[in-house]
């Protein structure tokens, strides 16, 4: 198991995990049609008793240590946190114009990218169940991340919840059937990659569907508000006061959907 610090003191506290929390990320391998996806298991090792798991997508830039940070910030002493490789091993974009290509190939395969972030789902259900409490898992992702948890809305899989963090919307592949994951988005009210008419057709999508769907929009925020390293202006920008108030709406409703 490898020990990393956590992110610095002011996003640890908008989610408020036990400041004795004893963090860890173990390295997770996994296979899917011939090829392999590395991630890791985020928890606190101080707890003896299993929790709901979290699948969490990153950002385009796929599994780093930024994005292995925020999930022992979400993981605190309540989750088991997956950080979900759909890249594959090895696959780890270090800038924007490195991440793009990666992230626009699986866009543009919906049902390749719901395959993976389905196995990353059954890589977790698979862990201990002195570990996890199998029955109880839901998902989360950042900006790309967002747009791929979502995949698993539209594609019906029951998950306990599900919240998009300043997600794309767009899909060609949109929900066929009912959806059965409740479902929280977060978007930056002045994100400029998310247009007012893909934001009003996800929502006639999950309304068709018969979703339990909530929708926030930030006002002054904009792409990657929630993510305390995003300094990329204008477009993707760390927002601190929408950051605040989303980490609080998450973990509210996973506290709720896991309550059920």
């Amino acid at each position: 198991m490898r020990r990393i610090p956590l992110l610095p003191c002011l996003l640890f506290l908008l989610w408020s995990p036990s400041l004795l929390a004893a963090p860890v990320a173990a390295p997770v391998d996994w296979t899917l049609g011939g090829d392999t996806f590395s991630g890791y298991l985020v928890y606190d090792d101080s707890v003896k008793q299993p929790r709901p798991g979290l699948v969490m997508v990153p950002n385009w830039k796929g599994v780093n240590a930024s994005a292995i940070e925020k999930a022992h910030v979400v993981a605190g002493d309540d989750y088991v946190v997956l950080v979900a490789d759909v890249y594959g091993k090895g696959i780890r974009p270090d800038t924007d114009a490195e991440a793009g290509p990666v992230a626009n190939a699986m866009r543009a395969d919906r049902p390749k990218l719901r395959a993976r972030i389905r196995k990353a789902v059954e890589v977790l259900r698979q862990q201990p169940a002195t570990l996890v409490d199998r029955a109880r898992i839901g998902a989360f992702g950042y900006c790309f991340g967002g747009s791929t948890v979502l995949e698993l809305v539209r594609a019906g899989d029951a998950l306990a919840g599900v919240v998009s963090l300043h997600g794309g919307l767009a899909t060609d592949l949109p929900a066929a059937g009912p959806v059965k994951s409740p479902v929280l988005v977060l978007n930056g009210g002045d994100d400029t990659y998310v247009s007012a008419a893909e934001i009003s057709a996800f929502q006639d999508e999950m309304r068709k569907a018969g979703a339990d769907w909530q929708f926030v929009n930030f006002s002054g925020a904009v792409h990657c508000f929630a993510e305390a390293d995003a300094r990329n202006p204008p477009g993707c920008v760390y927002h601190e006061r929408s950051a605040r108030r989303a980490y609080r709406m998450m973990a509210d409703f996973f506290a709720e959907v896991f309550a059920k």
